[in-house]
């Protein structure tokens, strides 16, 4: 089959277009012909190798698993004979967070892992692209800021992966969503469900009058100490990004009540229950995808070095 290899870890020149063996499915595993894939911040992270816990956790001159990538989208070929929860045919689409897997032709992957049935109503560029962020937000959102109805959130770099899907999943759970992002990303923001729209260009966030119960950095741009004065008495400062400033806020701020600050490893907490929640709302048209740029597989370099800009908008998706 047709992969990339990632040959080591460095620039995106290390991300070789190859063939590869197609895999075969143990007992309790599918066989996927993966369609779609998704390339994100994280992605390019694994490819260098950076920060070095990755090197500690998936090998230390290069990757333990050659063929990076974690969403994907795609038809089952060929299932284990323990498999029950899908057959031949099934159009699903999931994530590959331990392994990966997802830039080449075909993947395998246990039934029990993030995988769930593509809803009719969209086309396997648009599941993979709402399964990369809308996974985030929804641990985030749901499972560590219980977002309740009549809240409210700011959410930072809501015009990314995550933060457009933040936007969309906030608003399902009845927040009043003010969103941090550019000028030129003000239409984006609120056609997707923003009431507010603050522009970073233009003035700090942070020396903002309103008070929010929950502050989601979906893009780790900031801190819990800037951040701090924005929270009501009991509020939430989110952030995806695992700094030792978090860290230490996070135990800081675990011990009684009033503000908190914390912090989740997400990719590892996804399971199959996410993944069919998030189905059934894509199937009631409640989130929508948010597709930046397509590349071909043989151009995944160039992906990556798109994404490493920090310019996309929502997701930039691999057709395969």
């Amino acid at each position: 089959m047709k992969a990339i290899i990632c040959t080591g870890y460095g620039s995106p020149e290390v991300l070789q277009f190859s063939e590869a063996s197609k895999p075969t499915p143990k007992a309790n595993e599918l066989l996927i012909k993966v369609q779609a894939a998704s390339v994100t911040p994280s992605d390019c992270a694994f490819r260098k190798g950076d920060p070095f816990i990755i090197k500690l956790m998936y090998g230390l001159r290069k990757p333990k698993f050659p063929i990076l990538g974690v969403e994907f989208a795609g038809t089952v070929e060929a299932i284990g004979p323990a498999v029950q929860r899908f057959k031949l045919g099934d159009q699903v689409f999931g994530m590959s967070p331990k392994s990966f897997g997802s830039y080449g032709e075909y993947l395998c992957l246990a039934e029990d892992k993030p995988i769930a049935k593509q809803p009719n109503n969209v086309s396997a560029a648009e599941a993979v692209a709402i399964c990369d962020g809308s996974t985030t937000a929804l641990i985030f959102l749901r499972d560590i800021a219980k977002l309740q109805a009549g809240q409210h959130i700011l959410i930072n770099g809501a015009s990314g992966a995550v933060g457009i899907y933040a936007v969309q999943l906030a608003k399902y759970y009845g927040a009043t969503v003010t969103a941090v992002c550019s000028a030129a990303n003000h239409e984006l923001a609120t056609h997707y469900g923003a009431d507010h729209v603050i522009d970073y260009t233009s003035s700090d966030f942070t020396q903002s009058q309103q008070r929010y119960d929950v502050v989601f950095d979906a893009i780790g741009k900031s801190s819990y100490r800037r951040c701090k004065r924005l929270l009501t008495a009991n509020g939430s400062y989110l952030m995806t990004v695992p700094s030792f400033g978090i860290m230490l806020n996070m135990a800081w701020t675990s011990f009684g009540k009033g503000k908190k600050a914390k912090f989740a490893a997400t990719g590892l907490n996804q399971n199959p229950a996410n993944l069919n929640f998030l189905a059934q709302l894509i199937a009631a048209g409640k989130l929508k995808a948010v597709i930046d740029r397509r590349y071909r597989l043989a151009d995944l370099a160039e992906a990556h070095r798109y994404v490493e800009t920090g310019r996309k908008k929502g997701n930039v998706v691999i057709e395969i």
